[in-house]
Parts: structure tokens; sequence; C-alpha cells
């Protein structure tokens, strides 16, 4: 006899998972299904063969200004704090990014004080009257000089597009400072869950209401459970099999390495390469989980077209596809969309959870 569930959801990543516990916790039975062989998307961590905790899909760093998403999250978790920092190394050098005011006085070879930096900025600058592109938002942040060194190559690998054929809101995601406050993220609550992130996720979905299946494709067989409703978190192009023509989608491959005789590579957990080499970026993951352990892991991280989809494209032709797909999302009774791939969004991890707790908290009321 077929199990009966009120919900299959399909994911088991943080808008699939917080969703399961939500509706489980609300006394509703669910089935989580995933394709991969493990629970947590792409936050999934697992120690290497010589016992490093690392991140096998690229660094995922917790930060929030939600206390509602960070008090949710540590029902299941104890936390590290942490403060991620990156450079970018351009012609054998390091720069502080994002740019803040050492990064500016290396670069133009100045002295400036943290008063004097916007001043000279100015002198940059390529005003805009309108910011459509992630190249409006740089030229007017900061001008072409730094763009190029900074922003352009290292774009054009990650998205295989220019500045200026990218949305603004990409661009957008990373400030520039005065000061010379040199962490990558400026959030309230910055934080690695203490015994990483698939510890976490297997309390999440700790539920005697909670059925999880794992190696299952469900666009291959849909009719296989029996359910009432579907929380789906997959590309939705896919789920309709492509009607309108394929979203496009950035992947990614990741080339890991293990160095015993070394303690650390890398004097902060990322080092940005924007234009010199065919990766985007190097992380060691001992700076993320603080774990003492001789050697150290890295990993290399290339971006490509194909492959499992990782970050939506954001510009305005894929956005009016997505809207076609999401007008038939919309007009679904027992379908439910959330998380990056399914409302083609480029959401930070803790968007995708708050995401999931106001749909599941809409489904209970």
């Amino acid at each position: 006899m077929v199990k009966k569930y009120d919900f299959l959801i399909v994911g088991a990543g943080y808008a699939g998972s917080v969703c399961a516990r939500q509706l489980a916790d609300a006394g509703k039975k669910v089935l989580v299904v995933d394709k991969r062989s493990h629970i947590g998307g792409n936050a999934y961590d697992e120690k290497d063969k010589n016992g490093v905790l690392i991140h096998p899909y690229g660094p995922h760093i917790f930060h929030t200004n939600s206390k509602k998403v960070f008090e949710y999250l540590s029902r299941f978790t104890n936390w590290r704090f942490y403060e991620h920092r990156v450079l970018a190394k351009v012609k054998g050098e390091f720069f502080q990014i994002p740019i803040n005011r050492l990064t500016i006085n290396k670069v133009f070879g100045q002295h400036l004080q943290e008063d004097e930096v916007e001043a000279f900025l100015d002198t940059k600058r390529i005003p805009k009257a309108t910011v459509k592109t992630s190249e409006d938002v740089v030229l007017n942040s900061v001008g072409p000089e730094l763009c190029d060194m900074f922003f352009r190559g290292y774009t054009k690998k990650q998205w295989n597009l220019d500045l200026s054929e990218l949305s603004a809101g990409v661009a957008a995601r990373i400030p520039t400072r005065t000061n010379d406050d040199d962490r990558y993220f400026t959030d309230t609550y910055q934080f690695m869950p203490v015994d990483g992130y698939t510890k976490m996720f297997e309390r999440i979905l700790d539920s005697s209401n909670i059925d999880v299946e794992l190696n299952v494709d469900f666009l291959a067989d849909r009719a296989k459970w029996n359910y009432q409703k579907i929380i789906y978190t997959g590309p939705v192009d896919a789920f309709y099999d492509h009607c309108y023509g394929k979203l496009p989608y950035r992947s990614l491959s990741f080339e890991h390495e293990h160095q015993s005789n070394v303690e650390s590579l890398q004097s902060v957990g990322t080092v940005n390469y924007p234009n010199e080499e065919k990766f985007t970026r190097i992380t060691e993951f001992k700076h993320l989980t603080g774990q003492k352990i001789s050697g150290t892991s890295i990993v290399r991280e290339y971006s490509k077209a194909e492959g499992d989809p990782y970050y939506p494209v954001p510009n305005p032709n894929n956005e009016s596809l997505y809207k076609r797909y999401q007008e038939k999302a919309d007009a679904e009774e027992n379908v439910l969309f959330v998380g990056r791939l399914a409302q083609y969004r480029y959401y930070n991890m803790d968007q995708v959870v708050a995401s999931a707790l106001t749909l599941s908290e809409k489904l209970i009321k």
C-alpha cells in the first residue's frame, strides 16, 4: 500500500527542508525527495579523506540581518562566530575586496584619509542617470579603472557575459567602502554551524512526520507517490518540460586539493582571481570552519554553462522568459514553487530560508 502524504517536497536543500519541518511541526505528513545521494543541497558538507571538513559545492558562509531566520536555524545548530574576508589577486598583488580605502590607496598610490575617499572616487566615477546594468552600477560607484581591474574579467568568467549584459542587482551585491572595513559581509549575524551544515540539516529533517528518499528523480516519475500538494524547489522550467524554452543557469565545477605538508595556504578564506587564471576563486576551508587539523584542503572554482544549475542568470531577456513560467506556476492549485531555482532568483541562503518560512506559514494558516 502506498503511504499517503499531505505534502511531497522536491529538494532537500534549505527551501525544501525548512518547509518540511514547519509543516511536520504543524502535524502534516511530509515526504522529501532529492536527486542527490545526500540532504542539504549545495550547502552539504563532509569530511574529505584527510579528515578536513569541506564544502563539495563551494564555500557557503552564513550571514543575515534577519533575526527571525537566525533564531529559526539556531533551533538546529550551535554557531561559530566567523567573519569572511576576501582578497583579489591581480598581477601578483593582493587587494582587499570589497573595495575599501586601503584598496583604493594601494591601486592609485594614494594616502587618502577616510574623509577624502569619497571626493577622490568622484574624480574616477562615470555618473549614470539611469542604472540598469551591472556595468552602470560599477562605473557609477568606482569608475572604469577599478571596474576593469576587479569586476569585468571576474564577471566574464563567472557569467560568460559582460557587465553590460547583466542586471544591476548582481554588481549591487558588492559594496564599495570609504573606510578600512575588510569584512566581505556586514550583516548583523555572521556565523558558521559548529558541527557543519549537514548536521544542521539532519536535525531539521529529524521528525516522525518527515520521510526522506534520496537518489530519486521526481521529474522522471511524478506519479510514484500519493500526496495532496507539491512544494517544488528545482528549476521551474524543468518542471514544465522547458515548454517555453530553457531558462539559462550557470553551473560550476570544483577542483579540490589537499596539502598535507602545510598548515595554511591563504591568509583569508577566499582569494578571487578576476583576470589571470581560468578559475574564479580559491577557498581554504579551515578558515571557515575553524577546524584544528594538520594539513589543509582548498577548492578552485570554475564557472561553466553546462551541468547542475547553480545560479539563475539575471538579465531582462531571462526575466521575461521566467515570467511566462511564473504565470503557469501561479495558476497551479496544488503545486507551490520556492527557492533559488524555482523562483529564478539569485538568493543568498538566508533569503531562501525566509522565503520557505513565509510559504510554510501561509500554508499552515
